[in-house]
């Protein structure tokens, strides 16, 4: 089957849809964002980022086993030594992750509509199943870099597979840290990959199978977009968003897809496994 959306995607590496979610519903996912911030563990306080791996989740059980679960993770600058937050608990997580659409009605509702199997029909796929979903609240002043990467480093299938879509519900500007791709990145393969280590004896429990790419800054092109815009990310687009300078949050819904037949072997190597007795939900099984 042929689509404008497969073209555009196999184009750009990404597509900007406008208006994808209704204000009612940007409100629905935006409340429930703040409400999971009250919500969020007053001990066991883990930092979220993707600047400095020695310190950060490779090292943690908690990032890996919440594939399944709703888990907390708070910005680097949000938490003191003794796990003591140093900052307002509206402004202090950096991500809520990773089963947000499995665990949630709210999240659940937008992930499983029919505007997202339709968009996931156009793309080809015949049997898609969201493997992770995560809240971002990239907040001011708090709010980190995402350094740049691939989708694919993380959630890697063969042949590569995973789509993401991410779901603006809140203006997205460059002074508050939008995302910003490498148009046709995408073609260029999988530059490098996060994967369990194989050295079972290491205190590192995940590991870069090679040192990050640099990429120069003058390649990408910032995505300014209104709230209740999605943007459907190809899974090897390079894509980044710089620090939030602003006095507004830019938070985020966003939630990946992969292609589970077709011989689509999903890496086992990969962070993040379904638990045995609960494989990732599907959208829709094409019949031939």
């Amino acid at each position: 089957m042929h689509s404008k959306l497969l073209d555009e995607l196999n184009e750009n590496g990404y597509i900007v849809i406008e208006d994808f979610l209704t204000a009612e519903e940007v409100d629905s996912l935006y409340q429930a964002g703040r409400a999971l911030c009250l919500d969020a563990p007053q001990n066991n306080r883990k930092i979220f980022s993707t600047i400095k791996q020695e310190d950060a989740q490779g090292k943690e059980l908690y990032f890996m086993e919440s594939g399944d679960k709703v888990r907390y993770f708070f910005e680097k600058g949000a938490v003191g030594d003794e796990g003591q937050l140093l900052v307002d608990p509206m402004i202090a997580l950096n991500k809520v992750g990773h089963a947000l659409h499995v665990e949630h009605p709210a999240f659940n509702a937008i992930t499983f509509s029919n505007r997202v199997r339709e968009i996931c029909w156009q793309l080809n796929y015949n049997k898609p199943a969201v493997c992770q979903s995560m809240y971002i609240y990239k907040n001011p002043g708090v709010g980190g870099e995402v350094t740049p990467h691939q989708d694919s480093w993380f959630l890697h299938t063969d042949p590569n597979s995973a789509v993401g879509f991410w779901l603006a519900l809140e203006d997205c500007t460059l002074q508050n840290g939008c995302l910003q791709f490498i148009k046709g990145s995408h073609k260029s393969g999988v530059h490098r990959r996060y994967l369990r280590n194989p050295d079972k004896d290491a205190s590192e429990l995940m590991v870069y199978d090679r040192a990050a790419p640099i990429y120069p800054q003058s390649s990408f092109t910032p995505m300014q977009v209104s709230k209740g815009t999605c943007i459907i990310i190809h899974g090897n687009v390079v894509h980044k968003s710089e620090p939030n300078r602003s006095q507004k949050s830019r938070h985020a819904y966003t939630f990946h897809v992969i292609e589970t037949e077709n011989n689509v072997k999903y890496s086992e190597d990969n962070w993040l496994q379904a638990p045995k007795d609960k494989p990732f939900p599907v959208l829709f099984e094409r019949k031939a």
